[in-house]
């Protein structure tokens, strides 16, 4: 493996880690921001839990554009300078309306990233090694996920009532880390050899003019079932259903650190085994592991077990998000699509998937207060059995094929 390229790879993967922990650490920002300023549960849920969520679903609708018109390394720029402005903003903020609006601009950034970041690692990286370096963007976005867990816990009364303002402003930080390093990387020799060649006319209605039909359905119903696994439910709400469980406070927000925990190392299993045994056989593993774990959730909060049994299915539900989906969605999507549509495609992808995690977010505060949680997660359970057939019936296997072969092969 070429070190230069590794080297790429690994300063543009460190989008997934902004991404990851510009949206979980609103966890721990989410109590303090509700009691300063009184929000209701619908104005809570639509601009301080899930407004990051659908600016994600904004920058994937324009994040074509940057991606495809400037080159790779000009959107990723522009992602990194987006989370420093979002960071600041949010930190400062002095009302809800400002904290939401610097939300969404996160989110923005995120969405963004989300093409711009996997697109440019599958174009440079070799056939052999693709998966492996396209799931290094998914573990710096567990380990984003982690560190946001860890932030939020270490700064847990530190700066008194403002400490949730220490928690908005630690993302940018790395964001202008990696801005700077960002500057550094060779543009996606695919990109550039094209618009060497070719005078750019692609344009967003090309993906949708019945060529790309399948591949269109296949990348929708992969990042429905990403999010209707409750993996956003479980990771924004986690310790709140933790505590109803009979968790204390404490122990419940440890819950969550532990949840990032076991959502990295998971990851890391993911990453050994996507390149030898193939997306399909991890999406399979996933399958069966969502519907035991969900299930058992399920059962635990109905009958009313303790809350360690609860996290400890919590924790399984996650190896299995991890080793699963977690591992193969970024890598599948970026490889699915031609490259004169792959920036376009990786949008609509990315813009679906916070469509529904937005929804999730939206419709999770409400949820949690109207509903037991084991109705939740059951109805979670049911849908991972949709998902085997799912992969078992539709979804095609990419291990070791170059992208010139796949885009033969789904054309």
């Amino acid at each position: 493996m070429d070190s230069r390229i590794f080297r790429c790879v690994l300063i543009v993967s460190l989008t997934g880690f902004l991404s990851g922990f510009d949206s979980i650490v609103i966890s721990g920002i989410n109590l303090p921001v509700r009691h300063l300023w009184h929000t209701s549960d619908w104005f809570h849920g639509t601009f301080i839990i899930s407004i990051a969520l659908w600016g994600s679903v904004a920058g994937a609708v324009i994040g074509g554009y940057p991606t495809e018109r400037w080159g790779r390394k000009r959107a990723l720029l522009l992602t990194g300078a987006l989370f420093v402005t979002a960071s600041l903003g949010t930190a400062l903020s002095v009302s809800p309306y400002m904290f939401a609006f610097f939300r969404f601009i996160g989110g923005l950034a995120s969405g963004i990233g989300t093409i711009a970041a996997p697109t440019y690692i599958a174009e440079v990286s070799q056939a052999k090694d693709r998966g492996r370096l396209g799931i290094l963007f998914q573990v710096n976005l567990v380990t984003g996920i982690l560190m946001a867990y860890i932030s939020n816990y270490a700064l847990a009364g530190v700066g008194g009532a403002h400490e949730w303002r220490l928690m908005a402003g630690a993302t940018g930080v790395v964001a202008l880390i990696f801005t700077l390093l960002a500057t550094g990387i060779t543009e996606s020799p695919r990109w550039l050899t094209r618009t060497e060649t070719l005078t750019l006319k692609t344009k967003p209605s090309g993906l949708f003019s019945g060529k790309y039909t399948k591949i269109l359905l296949i990348a929708l119903l992969m990042v429905f079932f990403n999010q209707f696994s409750g993996i956003s439910f479980v990771l924004f709400y986690g310790p709140q259903v933790l505590k109803e469980a009979g968790l204390g406070m404490s122990q419940s927000l440890l819950g969550g650190v532990s949840i990032g925990i076991v959502n990295l190392l998971g990851t890391f299993v993911g990453m050994y085994f996507i390149d030898k045994v193939g997306r399909r056989q991890l999406m399979f593993a996933g399958s069966v592991g969502y519907v035991v774990s969900l299930s058992m959730m399920a059962l635990g909060l109905y009958i009313g077990w303790p809350g360690w049994f609860v996290l400890i299915f919590m924790l399984s539900f996650i190896v299995s998000h991890a080793i699963g989906q977690g591992a193969v969605l970024w890598v599948f999507l970026a490889e699915i699509f031609p490259t004169k549509v792959r920036a376009f495609g990786q949008a609509w992808g990315s813009g679906m998937l916070n469509v529904f995690a937005g929804l999730i977010t939206l419709f999770g505060s409400v949820l949690i207060n109207q509903f037991d949680a084991w109705v939740i997660f059951a109805g979670f359970a049911f849908l991972m059995v949709l998902q085997w057939f799912f992969v078992f019936f539709l979804m095609p296997e990419t291990r070791g094929i170059s992208l010139e072969e796949l885009e033969n092969q789904f054309s």
